[in-house]
């Protein structure tokens, strides 16, 4: 390799077996990172997202927008796993791969004998991560392994559903996606630990993921509560701080939080109200939660004459982090996304030029991340076939005569 400096995974390949969110996700991060990621699709139909609407279109030819963001920088194999041949093909990609991420339903691999037993008797230095609804690693396997699962089960019950939304109404979900977006950041971290782990050891292992694990693990919080104080965090309902929400002015709304009273006495004092940095009803946070119904007001009307930005560059200046609540138009004309590269435009060549989030952290001695569109189904079919595996071109032809791969065309 030349000295110029690379993204961390080049050289890694990965396979996804893979489809809606958690596995797609993951397997991004990993492509942003320069691993070389083979998403596995069913031939004609491909990852069930390709179908969800929203699409974006173009001379009568479209793609899912949830397709695009979540499997830019991938290659995609559309491979009919059910059939011998399928399977033959898997076995000798994963014989030449490093990781294979999968997120298909409970049981789907190990009924074709390619689950990680599998894998790892063909290529003992393979990484193996999978992600489910609760998780099915041997010893850690309750009674609902083998449950499918949707991102909102988990928010459900992990306790993080309970406490969104309001006091006064019934439970909601929170961001579309959220425990499968988290789930598929962890199965990435986990990847990371495992590889390189295999660079002392030598071998590699199984990387087991589950939704309702990382709801838990990000529902901290409440754990800790309830283990102190047996108490149980309300929805909707502040008990031993406050303010901390959104808070009315005249063009939407900006976001307050207050967590001690240091940070209250710079509020109360920038809002004209120092008296009530000392009053019993608001000295301390208790006492604020309790009688939030007067001091909101109070603080609503400060900033009823006050534009967003007014209120944000008063009560910063004050040393109180305040926020604009934005909409998504705010954040497309908000610079401080494009300056910090957070905005990608991707160029896809049948349906144009789209915008979409990038992948975290920034490395200051890496390549900027490639921006790839996400493929076509079967797109690179035959590359794979031919330049990993070795088949000639009359043979991949005639696995796509019978189906047993796609070809794009």
């Amino acid at each position: 390799m030349s000295g110029k400096p690379t993204r961390p995974l080049e050289g890694i390949r990965v396979i996804g077996l893979e489809q809606y969110m958690s596995g797609p996700y993951c397997t991004m991060l990993l492509a942003d990172a320069g691993a070389e990621v083979i998403k596995i699709e069913r031939p004609g139909t491909g990852d069930p997202r390709r179908s969800i609407p929203p699409f974006a279109e173009r001379d009568g030819k479209k793609k899912a927008a949830g397709y695009m963001a979540y499997n830019r920088n991938k290659k995609s194999l559309a491979l009919n796993v059910q059939s011998a041949e399928g399977q033959e093909i898997l076995r000798r990609l994963a014989a030449v791969s490093d990781v294979v991420v999968e997120n298909l339903r409970p049981g789907a691999m190990e009924k074709i004998g390619l689950d990680y037993e599998g894998f790892r008797t063909i290529n003992p230095r393979i990484v193996y991560a999978m992600i489910s609804g609760f998780g099915r690693m041997p010893g850690f396997r309750s009674d609902y392994a083998g449950r499918p699962a949707f991102d909102i089960v988990a928010e459900a019950m992990s306790g993080v559903m309970d406490l969104i939304g309001f006091e006064d109404k019934p439970p909601t979900f929170t961001l579309y996606g959220l425990a499968d977006v988290y789930s598929g950041m962890i199965a990435a971290y986990g990847v990371m630990q495992a590889l390189f782990l295999r660079e002392r050891t030598g071998e590699g292992q199984l990387v087991d993921v589950a939704l309702l694990d990382n709801m838990l693990a990000l529902n901290e919080r409440m754990v800790a509560l309830y283990s102190v104080t047996q108490e149980e965090p309300q929805r909707g309902k502040l008990e031993h701080l406050w303010p901390r929400g959104a808070f009315k002015c005249r063009d939407g709304y900006v976001a307050l939080n207050v967590p001690d009273d240091i940070v209250w006495a710079r509020l109360a004092t920038a809002v004209g109200r120092p008296d009530l940095v000392e009053d019993p009803r608001s000295a301390h946070g208790t006492s604020r939660a309790t009688n939030a119904g007067f001091l909101q007001p109070i603080i609503e009307a400060w900033m009823a004459d006050k534009t967003r930005q007014e209120v944000v560059d008063t009560l910063n200046a004050a040393g109180m982090p305040t926020g604009p609540v934005y909409t998504a138009r705010d954040v497309f004309a908000d610079p401080h996304f494009r300056t910090r590269g957070m905005l990608v435009d991707i160029e896809d060549p049948e349906v144009g030029r789209h915008t979409f989030a990038r992948s975290t952290p920034h490395l200051a001695s890496a390549p900027e991340i490639v921006r790839q569109a996400a493929p076509a189904l079967g797109q690179h079919t035959r590359e794979i076939l031919e330049g990993i595996l070795g088949y000639s071109f009359g043979a991949v032809d005639d696995l796509a005569a019978r189906k047993v791969v796609g070809i794009h065309d």
